[in-house]
């Protein structure tokens, strides 16, 4: 952990459009011991509820849908532009079949609050879960959204306070 240092959330200073949906970013939760990572390129982050907070998108079917479920706590973890392969990779794999950590090299390490992320990431917020709700179609107004939902597989919004932020020195 020697790499990074804590700052506050106001003292981010990446442009969160481009670093969510640029750069991407792994959502992790679990234990150190049982835990799962995907990649996810929806998100954002702003004040809340008088709280610095993220928000972050998960379909039931992904693995890490059932490890953030169980958890009160989940990381995002943002990389340097030379690990995309690798998020790419943990993007397209499911961690049901595939140990996408060991496949991709990264170190895992345990956050403060309990969750995992990554030795490799540039940038780290731990979050607290505060609120989640599964997006519904009778609510979109917009209807050319409906075409990211061809079979109606809505994804669980989860809206977490931010209660660290590290960033590599």
């Amino acid at each position: 952990m020697n790499r990074f240092k804590e700052i506050k959330p106001v003292e981010i200073t990446d442009n969160p459009i481009h670093l969510i949906g640029q750069e991407w970013m792994l959502i992790t939760a679990g234990t150190p011991e049982h835990f799962n990572t995907m990649t996810a390129s929806w998100g954002a982050m702003g004040e809340l509820w008088f709280k610095p907070v993220c928000f972050c998108f998960v379909r039931p079917q992904r693995y890490t849908y059932e490890f953030i479920e169980k958890s009160d706590v989940f990381t995002l973890s943002f990389f340097a532009e030379k690990y995309k392969p690798q998020l790419n990779f943990c993007g397209s794999r499911s961690g049901r079949g595939t140990h996408k950590v060991q496949e991709c090299g990264f170190t895992p390490l345990a956050a403060e609050n309990g969750s995992v992320f990554f030795e490799e990431a540039r940038l780290v917020l731990e979050c607290k879960k505060l609120y989640f709700q599964d997006l519904d179609p009778a609510n979109f107004i917009d209807d050319s959204i409906m075409k990211n939902y061809p079979k109606n597989d809505f994804h669980r919004m989860y809206v977490g306070g931010i209660s660290r932020v590290l960033i590599a020195e």
